[in-house]
């Protein structure tokens, strides 16, 4: 199980959001790529960035620090936020990004998705954010009536790489985890399933562990890391061990 260091862009600097409020954002650090650097040598093998302004601009918004990232980082970066048109898709591609994520675009565009997932094989990455189940949009600015898993499944032969399940009432808030309903949308796909929002702990890693057969195949950790609650060497140790 793949463990996601989230580094989050917010005017440039890295930041953490309570439950995906812009107005609760606690700054970690004013250089990206340092933070980033620091995670690889850490030992992490992937990264997991998000343009935050570009969620709600609809466009890239933090160009330059992306950019310093990937330039730096040496494993692959997955990206999400403000990409929603095919020219962004492939203009990140082509700078270096492994993966992009989509996110609104899985709801308001989804011919552009199954497009991506086609023409990019193993880059394209799906993200489903939920409140209460349902899903989130624009930077978690606007909810649908759409269910998380009815929109998972509407993608299950589109060929994405991955779907990242956010609990947006958990994201930052180091609440623990929604085992239940990330282990339950795992079960109900053949697509790999990331878990994201509220890992707190050893503990809540433990539990994703447990459910890695069911196709849970990794986890992104923000704020937990950057304060120090969840030791990053233990929590690679404990993931990337083989499953019982």
């Amino acid at each position: 199980m793949i463990l996601y260091p989230a580094i989050d862009l917010k005017g440039g600097q890295c930041v953490r959001l309570l439950r995906g409020e812009m107005s609760e954002a606690t700054v970690f650090s004013d250089d990206p790529a340092g933070q980033a650097r620091r995670f690889v040598t850490a030992g992490c093998r992937y990264l997991h960035v998000v343009d935050l302004d570009g969620a709600f601009a609809g466009k890239p918004m933090n160009r330059a620090a992306v950019e310093a990232i990937v330039a730096t980082a040496g494993v692959p970066v997955q990206l999400g936020g403000g990409i929603r048109d095919r020219a962004t898709i492939e203009g990140w591609l082509e700078r270096g990004v492994r993966r992009v994520i989509l996110g609104t675009a899985a709801l308001s565009d989804p011919a552009l998705v199954k497009w991506a997932c086609r023409a990019h094989p193993g880059r394209i990455v799906i993200g489903i954010d939920a409140r209460g189940g349902r899903v989130a949009v624009e930077g978690w600015a606007k909810a649908s009536e759409r269910q998380a898993l009815d929109l998972a499944c509407d993608f299950e032969d589109a060929g994405a790489a991955a779907i990242i399940y956010t609990d947006i009432e958990r994201d930052g808030a180091l609440r623990g985890v929604n085992v239940e309903a990330t282990a339950a949308l795992a079960r109900a796909l053949s697509t790999e399933v990331i878990a994201s929002g509220g890992v707190a702990s050893l503990d809540d890693l433990r539990a994703l562990k447990a459910h890695e057969r069911d196709g849970i195949g990794g986890v992104v950790c923000g704020r937990a890391l950057y304060d120090g609650r969840l030791d990053l060497a233990r929590a690679l140790a404990l993931l990337e061990a083989k499953p019982c």
